[in-house]
């Protein structure tokens, strides 16, 4: 399977410029699966929930799907991208898996990042995977990452692939998706945006995690790239970390305890 991201700086508000940069970088692109940032087409640091509203989607009725959607057809892949969602009076942080038949699967975004918290209203979808030409598919986006939780759902599910659109301003996260691409033994990609806005400096190296943990590739800070390569999603199905010892089969559930007791 060929996976890769698209890694660039949007210009905030300009969605159909955003949009028109995305086509022609992602035209011709011989992939199965591509992911883009967090926020690609209206950027990121809004004023206020009112400035975030007049540029917010509804994927349904969305130009910018739409034309994700026909590229996708005429390419032959799948898109995963951040989105702002307008879903009837909220608007979520969202990411969009996307093909040839139109919108697979809505995520939104569990875990709000700051600012975040002031105009974008939490999540409030599960987390799923989805098939993609046979391979199995999660997203999360951005700040997610912190939260080992969201990973090991998806990956108890079945993720082979996780996906991870984001906008990355600290500087913790590339190195930290190695350790949950190792463990939960599956295939990661974040893709970053790089650039500067209203003074927040974005801190790029999109990446591509296999599950031992091994570094496939990582952009540089300011870099421009679309990046493909090709993987064997055979090996997120071995969970075995030694000869007698399973990721997942190994753990002990009823010592976690506090986890849920936490939550309640």
């Amino acid at each position: 399977m060929k996976i890769g991201f698209y890694q660039f700086s949007p210009c905030f508000g300009e969605v159909p410029d955003n949009l028109d940069k995305i086509l022609a970088a992602l035209q011709g692109a011989q992939a199965d699966l591509i992911v883009l940032p967090e926020l690609p087409f209206t950027g990121y640091l809004f004023a206020d929930r009112a400035e975030l509203a007049g540029l917010a989607e509804d994927p349904k009725s969305s130009p910018t799907v739409e034309a994700l959607v026909d590229l996708c057809r005429r390419q032959g892949f799948h898109l995963v991208t951040g989105f702002a969602e307008k879903y009837s009076d909220k608007i979520y942080n969202s990411s969009l898996l996307l093909g040839p038949s139109g919108i697979v699967d809505v995520y939104r975004k569990l875990h709000l990042f700051d600012r975040e918290k002031l105009y974008f209203d939490p999540g409030d979808l599960p987390l799923r995977v989805n098939s993609v030409a046979g391979v199995k598919i999660g997203m999360m986006v951005c700040f997610d990452w912190i939260f080992p939780e969201t990973c090991r759902v998806l990956a108890l599910q079945g993720a082979e692939i996780i996906c991870h659109p984001s906008n990355l301003v600290l500087n913790y996260c590339q190195q930290s998706m190695l350790t949950r691409a190792l463990e939960n033994a599956v295939f990661a990609v974040t893709a970053n945006r790089t650039g500067e806005e209203k003074g927040l400096k974005f801190t790029g190296q999109s990446q591509i995690v296999a599950p031992r943990a091994e570094l496939l590739h990582r952009a540089g800070v300011e870099e421009e790239i679309l990046f493909v390569t090709e993987i064997d999603p055979a090996k997120a199905r071995d969970k075995m970390i030694t000869g007698r010892n399973d990721l997942f089969e190994d753990r002990r559930g009823e010592w976690y305890q506090q986890i849920i007791n936490d939550e309640l």
